[in-house]
């Protein structure tokens, strides 16, 4: 599908104050600690065990602007906490869009793509790089990268795109954005001194996916009410969280 999509013009709106400063920076201290022997870089699915991610997923600010693009019936489809590491191995992450990969494709009119930052995020610690307006172009051949670590699975590889026309989009702690799921971007490594850690969430409104395999998607709902007998969707208040 190509126009413009629920985000307007350039597919990428700001989202201030998800979280207080303090608190997104009191998190990401926690999510240092906890990970930082491992080494880990991608944690699936967070709002599924933490409660902390739960609450993110839920903040006012986010779910107004997630309405104002989708509608009232939103839930979330996957989540994923990305840490890049300073001083570690290169982690770069190609040039993809959020809505299609190998298991699923998401209807752009019904679904947008958050970006939450925990910690601030500029072009040293490799904050995203968009390509506003991208999502005009409508789903774009990829090739899949099988090896490209936590973050495989997702689509990788897209041709025909300019790097010298990204825009950096760097974001302090608590704030972030939202893209439409066709906008091509990406993100570099992580070359300063500070470690960066951001949340990634697909929210999507009711018949706004498509299961390749035709799966159930297994979907969070978060906002409105046409969820409550809807059959892809699952509780998950019965399973243990931790912070």
């Amino acid at each position: 599908m190509t126009g413009l999509g629920p985000l307007g013009p350039a597919g990428v709106r700001r989202v201030r104050g998800w979280a207080t400063r303090a608190a997104a920076t009191a998190r990401a201290a926690h999510l240092t600690a906890a990970y930082r022997a491992g080494g880990m870089e991608v944690v699936r699915n967070p709002h599924l065990t933490a409660e902390w991610a739960r609450h993110a997923i839920h903040s006012p600010a986010l779910l107004s602007a997630v309405r104002r693009a989708i509608g009232p019936d939103i839930a979330v489809e996957n989540t994923f906490l990305v840490i890049k590491w300073p001083g570690r191995r290169p982690f770069e992450v190609p040039w993809h869009q959020d809505g299609i990969n190998d298991r699923i494709v998401l209807d752009p009119r019904r679904s947008v793509a958050a970006w939450l930052a925990l910690t601030d995020a500029d072009e040293t610690t490799g904050c995203l790089r968009v390509f506003p307006g991208s999502q005009r172009r409508g789903y774009l051949a990829y090739d899949a990268e099988p090896d490209a670590g936590a973050v495989r699975g997702r689509a990788f590889g897209i041709a025909g795109v300019d790097p010298s026309e990204a825009r950096p989009l760097p974001s302090q702690a608590g704030d972030g954005c939202l893209m439409d799921v066709r906008l091509v971007h990406g993100s570099d490594s992580n070359t300063g001194t500070g470690v960066r850690i951001g949340l990634n969430i697909r929210f999507v409104a009711p018949l706004g996916y498509t299961v390749r395999d035709g799966s159930d998607p297994s979907l969070y709902p978060v906002s409105g009410t046409g969820w409550q007998l809807h059959p892809s969707t699952r509780s998950i208040h019965e399973r243990g969280a931790r912070p």
